[in-house]
């Protein structure tokens, strides 16, 4: 929030709420003063006089009686005539609420209600400079996100992201190597330098280097050993490779790890840990938002030992927050990566007869189902389920689970998109799942 759309609102709100104060008090003011002085036309004017009117009454009657003009029966009777009436008229003032007691603040209240103006701009001057950042122009969604993406493609190289992390002087210093490794790691290292084809050699460096913590070693290796490889490099290799730059970087990712990243998710979309420092990279780049996206999925797809989810689990709820997600909630641990037949599992199952195909995805359909229904799932695995279905046959069995899909993620645009492609994809977009409910 800007300096102009915050100030000038609360300095309009100070104002009108002093102004209403102020007008309290003087309203409370003038209703005392004309209790006290109007004679004509207010019930408390009227009320005092008919007070005066009595007491001259009783006066009379005890002149007129000390004169000798009524007996004193007469003159007990009119005094308590005129007295009773006295009375109700007394009654009748106090029961307004317009006596000078119940219409005018005391002093003390008058200065207790000024002295909370300053303390109420305090306290919201106070809260806003703690919650708030009064030095910041306002920022709509479209503006954050195209500052985040400058962000993301302004990053320092991987040579300087490097550089920076051995010139970190609060880097962790990796523990000493055995002298003996040390010593066979120098020999490879010369090795390789003189034989450059040897991919197996290289492999080796890569792997030993790693593993006593010079990650810029590694992956310089692990770049030859995708070179050597060619076409026929692996995901693995890529992970390696992956893993080494951001190691390398202080877990910085840099444009040229998010190059690898994006080859292995090519390739794998299901990829683990590509997807777990994709996240890791759009939580640096200043989007949250997709961090949580991407983070939430991976911890309900991974295993409970996989190395990251700790960290996914202390970090999600905080995230959500940030992210503008209310009420989330980790998933139970049980839950954990209980998938459904992947798209590898689908192909392996064409390969085997039609008997044995039925009865491998029949209980893997069957497992999925069951937990679909009993703890909820992600989109990812609806669309798996409506897949198998449709190579099971089970046509009408997958558009009720299309049809259900779509009110469990009504309002989750993505996600549905997602189900979507996966019912186009099973040729089940001819009807509407509405159709056959």
């Amino acid at each position: 929030m800007g300096f102009w759309s915050f100030w000038v609102p609360a300095a309009f709100m100070t104002l009108m709420v002093m102004a209403l104060i102020a007008l309290g008090f003087l309203r409370g003011r003038r209703l005392h003063e004309d209790g006290a002085s109007r004679e004509g036309d207010g019930a408390p004017a009227q009320d005092k006089r008919a007070l005066r009117i009595y007491a001259d009454q009783l006066r009379e009657i005890e002149s007129d009686l000390n004169r000798g003009l009524v007996s004193a029966e007469e003159a007990e009777r009119l005094r308590t005539e005129v007295s009773r009436r006295l009375l109700d008229a007394d009654k009748a003032s106090k029961g307004s609420g317009q006596g000078p007691a119940a219409a005018a603040p005391s002093r003390g209240m008058r200065l207790a209600g000024l002295a909370l103006l300053p303390l109420a701009v305090g306290v919201a001057l106070g809260v806003y400079l703690f919650a708030g950042a009064p030095h910041l122009p306002d920022q709509p969604l479209a503006l954050r996100h195209a500052e985040a993406a400058q962000t993301r493609a302004e990053r320092p190289s991987q040579a300087e992201m490097q550089a920076a992390w051995q010139a970190d002087p609060d880097r962790p210093e990796p523990p000493a190597p055995d002298p003996e490794l040390m010593a066979l790691i120098e020999q490879l290292r010369a090795a390789m330098a003189t034989r450059p084809q040897d991919l197996q050699g290289h492999q080796l460096l890569a792997r030993n280097e790693a593993r006593i913590g010079n990650h810029a070693g590694a992956a310089d290796a692990q770049r030859r050993v995708i070179a050597l490889r060619g076409d026929e490099a692996t995901v693995t290799d890529h992970v390696l490779l992956a893993e080494a730059l951001i190691f390398a970087a202080g877990g910085l990712v840099s444009a040229e790890a998010e190059r690898v990243l994006d080859a292995i998710l090519r390739r794998d979309p299901d990829n683990q840990p590509a997807r777990y420092y994709t996240g890791l990279m759009f939580a640096q780049t200043d989007r949250p938002d997709l961090t949580f996206r991407i983070w939430r999925q991976l911890l309900i797809d991974s295993d409970p030992g996989a190395p990251w989810v700790p960290h996914l689990r202390d970090t999600l709820e905080g995230l959500a927050e940030v992210a503008g997600v209310h009420r989330y909630t980790l998933p139970p641990v049980e839950a954990m990566g209980a998938r459904g037949p992947s798209a590898a599992d689908m192909a392996a199952a064409m390969e085997l007869d039609d008997e044995a195909r039925a009865e491998m995805i029949g209980g893997m359909v069957e497992g999925l189902s069951a937990r679909l229904a009993s703890q909820g799932g992600s989109a990812r695995e609806w669309a798996q389920l409506i897949s198998a279905l449709t190579v099971l046959g089970q046509e009408d069995r997958a558009r009720a689970i299309w049809g259900e899909a779509r009110t469990v993620f009504a309002d989750r645009a993505d996600d549905m998109a997602l189900i979507d492609r996966a019912v186009r994809q099973a040729g089940l977009q001819g009807a509407s799942p509405s159709e056959d409910e």
